[in-house]
């Protein structure tokens, strides 16, 4: 993993999936949304039984929204996974919105841009609702590292011992040494020069960016 700048909210994202996802929590628990979610057609939707705030809401109930924000996910954030660091194809990558802070642990969330971290659908069903993972936004250049024999990752050795660990339970839920096959085929094919250092940043950037850091870059190439 590699750290990654929270993006600007896209134009569109408030109609297109804050206000009607707010108006949605607020109808199937049977209340009467605030003046700015208010509807303004439509029919509201049928209360849930047994559902009285917002957090009795089971989270499969949430109306599926940020499904309308995936196109600009993929543009705002270059197509990159932001736990596996590999670039999701348009054509054959499942691509995903996760819910950084899980839709089951809080509703106020769920409609919000900044809680939103493009992945692909097989990392997304790996992160689940776990807190443990270390989030994008938030961890440091260098964290997590790159063996270039193996090509596991691996914590960052000058950290300290608890945070060493933090690193580890990302690395192990995620199960990111399962691409290491895939992280080898890039280094070798950029190191045979069937592809530039530009073409791998875009496809494969935490491999570009360890290259780097190890002194491993083709002569002539400059970061």
């Amino acid at each position: 993993m590699i750290p990654v700048d929270l993006a600007p909210k896209p134009t569109g994202f408030d109609r297109d999936v804050r206000i009607p996802g707010y108006r949605a929590l607020a109808e199937l628990c049977g209340k009467k949304p605030a003046k700015l979610f208010a509807r303004s057609a439509g029919r509201p939707l049928k209360k849930l039984r047994g559902v009285s705030s917002e957090r009795d809401i089971p989270s499969h109930k949430f109306p599926a929204y940020w499904v309308n924000v995936l196109d600009a996910l993929m543009t705002a954030y270059r197509e990159i996974c932001a736990y596996s660091c590999f670039r999701i194809h348009p054509v054959t990558g499942a691509r995903s919105a996760d819910h950084y802070v899980a839709k089951s642990r809080s509703w106020r969330r769920v409609y919000e841009w900044s809680n939103y971290r493009l992945c692909s659908s097989r990392l997304n069903a790996r992160k689940n609702d776990v807190s443990s993972v270390l989030d994008p936004f938030k961890i440091k250049l260098g964290w997590f590292q790159l063996e270039l024999l193996g090509f596991q990752v691996h914590p960052d050795r000058t950290l300290t011992p608890k945070h060493q660990k933090k690193i580890q339970q990302t690395i192990d839920r995620l199960r990111l040494d399962d691409f290491r096959h895939e992280r080898l085929r890039d280094a070798t094919n950029y190191w045979n020069r069937e592809v530039s250092l530009r073409v791998l940043k875009t496809e494969s950037p935490f491999v570009a960016f360890e290259l780097y850091r190890q002194g491993q870059l083709n002569p002539g190439d400059t970061w």
